[in-house]
This record gives structure tokens, sequence and C-alpha cells, in this order.
């Protein structure tokens, strides 16, 4: 009798790393052997509040990894596991992984689970090196503002030309010319001087 509270601990327990490796954006297996419990605490604050550090059970976070539909993590539930279920920015979780695996090297990465695939710990470094969201939508900003400066003085160039014929024609209907004198002068006058 005393096996079925623990069953439903369990059952507990792979249910919610389940639900917790489904909603993540991305997931990095650790291993913490060495490390304090005061290490641990500083780990999980540099991750931010978007993303946690939980330290499980082999047994039950393989059973959450199958239940979740993610193949091949088996290798990695070996040792003193903790995953790191990131819900905010995945570049920036995977830095702060990789700048407190310099710092204490006792913290190991294993590999990961990245948009519903294993990655392997290399895999995980290479998305540390990638620059954050907020680089990127800031470069992609820049660019686009720089092609609508190209746009806007695209379209101004007929409008201004426009401008410089009216001019023309206005200035040459008031000396008394035709208008076809007036409109020749303009066509042949450079870009950016009206005509005579």
């Amino acid at each position: 009798m005393a096996d079925k509270p623990v069953r439903a601990d369990k059952a507990t327990a792979v249910a919610e790393l389940t639900d917790r490796f489904r909603d993540a954006g991305a997931t990095v297996l650790t291993e913490y052997r060495g490390l304090s419990v005061a290490q641990l605490t500083q780990l999980r604050r540099s991750l931010g509040r978007e993303t946690s550090y939980t330290v499980a059970k082999n047994t039950l976070a393989k059973r959450a990894a199958t239940d979740a539909g993610i193949d091949g993590l088996d290798e990695l539930f070996t040792g003193p596991t903790a995953l790191t279920f990131v819900g905010g920015d995945v570049v920036e979780a995977a830095k702060g992984l990789r700048d407190f695996a310099k710092a204490n090297p006792q913290l190991v990465i294993k590999g990961g689970v990245f948009e519903g695939r294993a990655i392997s710990a290399s895999e995980v470094t290479r998305l540390a090196d990638l620059e954050s969201r907020e680089v990127l939508l800031a470069k992609l900003a820049g660019a686009m503002k720089g092609n609508l400066s190209k746009a806007a003085a695209l379209f101004q160039a007929p409008l201004a030309k426009t401008a410089r014929l009216a001019a023309a024609l206005q200035d040459k209907r008031a000396e008394g010319q035709p208008a076809e004198q007036a409109t020749e002068g303009a066509e042949q006058a450079p870009e950016g001087q009206p005509a005579e």
C-alpha cells in the first residue's frame, strides 16, 4: 500500500515535467555535480525569471521527455541532471549557461531540445554565439529604415522634376514665351537645377 502514494507523486512529477518540456522554447540539460547551493542559486538568478533551472531524477525526466514526444535525449540522462526550461529568449539563456559554465567548470552542458528536436552541447554553444533577438531586431529596423529612405528619395525625384517643369512653364508664361519653348528648356535642365 505504501507504493501507491509514491507512484502518484512520480506520475504527478512526470506530468509536470512533460508540460514544461512542451511549453518551453528550449530545454538545456546540464550536469551540476560539485556546484554548491549558493552557486546554483546564482545560476538560477542569472537565467532570469522566464527561465527555470530544475534538478530532476533521470528516470522521471526521461519519461517526461518521451511523453512530450522528444527523442534523442536518452543518453544525456546520466549522472546528476538538471533541466533548464527556457521561457524567454533562447539565445540569452544559452549565453547565461555558457558564461556560467566558463566561470564554474563544474557545470557541464550536455545538450538539449530546441524547436522540438534534440541538440548537442556544441549546438547549445552555437546558439549562445548568436546575437540576441533585440540586437537582430534593431539591425533589421536599421536596414528597413535605410531602404525606406532610398525609396522616399526615388519617389520624390519625379515630383521634383515635375515641380521644376511647372515652375519653368510659369516663368515662361510670365515672360510671354509659348509653352512649348518653356517645356523644352525645363526638360534639358540638369538634375537638381531649375530650367532657365
